[in-house]
């Protein structure tokens, strides 16, 4: 039988993150994606690649969700970029509309390039309305850091304490993402269930971030629960999908590459 997961995100033009990543990565592993837009995000090459956004209006969200729902069981959710209070509300209601075997969170707060400042003020809406929903929730460094209140996270044992604050605000995983910016040789994430904390290590593919990466690394992960695996067993393979498409990636005239799905082999 034919696996498949609903992908509520961004449309990202270049096709470098966003819902194209998602699902690509959903064909990648076998799994059939079916996706609702919650916002265009494309970049400007006029203005040295900085990031136009343009909120899809909740009613057409809402209208999404109940086509794919009504059309498909479906009962494995990936959430990426939402961008704003309203969209938040509309998405968190039709989560809360049917059961979920696993919901899985990639809490974007920017876009990749953009200044921390330079965020969407969704991250108190994010925590209260959709957080506590998720089985798995993967923020990267400034997500963990503005998620679990701390200042800075410069050590593993610093992304261990994220990953334990962000847990008890209700998820049943955290993946917490050290990637390029956590200092070290290595590209280390942390998973935490509540009790036992397993560290997952990847050589690092030069210094500089990779547009996709937690898209795929979260779709990944999505997918791999559509298909029966554990928490853990999908968050490896994940990794492993993103590491292939971080080799592989794929050069454009932005100031970063895009990770390649199809790179991946089980």
């Amino acid at each position: 039988m034919t696996q498949l997961a609903l992908v509520i995100a961004g449309s990202e033009a270049t096709g470098g993150a966003g819902i194209q990543a998602d699902i690509r990565t959903y064909q990648q592993l076998g799994v059939y994606g079916v996706g609702t837009i919650t916002c265009i995000v494309s970049f400007d090459p006029k203005n040295d690649w900085a990031h136009r956004f343009v909120p899809v209006a909740p009613e057409v969200i809402a209208d999404q969700i109940e086509a794919a729902t009504a059309t498909h069981e479906l009962d494995v959710v990936k959430i990426g970029m939402l961008g704003t209070p309203a969209t938040i509300e509309v998405v968190a209601r039709a989560l809360r509309a049917q059961p979920w075997r696993h919901v899985v969170l990639d809490p974007v707060l920017i876009c990749k390039g953009q200044e921390p400042g330079a965020a969407l003020d969704t991250d108190t809406a994010l925590r209260e309305q959709v957080l506590p929903l998720a089985t798995v929730v993967t923020p990267n460094m400034f997500e963990a850091r503005t998620l679990s209140g701390m200042d800075e996270i410069s050590s593993v044992d610093d992304l261990v304490e994220a990953a334990r604050r962000i847990h008890a605000l209700g998820p049943k995983y955290v993946l917490a993402k050290g990637g390029v910016e956590l200092p070290g040789d290595d590209a280390v994430d942390v998973l935490f269930d509540g009790e036992e904390v397993t560290i997952l290590s990847e050589p690092k593919i030069g210094e500089e971030r990779v547009s996709g990466a937690g898209c795929t690394l979260a779709a990944a992960t999505a997918a791999e629960l559509a298909k029966g695996a554990s928490v853990p067993d999908a968050v490896r393979t994940a990794k492993a999908l993103v590491t292939a498409g971080i080799h592989a990636r794929v050069s454009a005239r932005t100031p970063f590459a895009s990770v390649w799905q199809g790179a991946y082999t089980a």
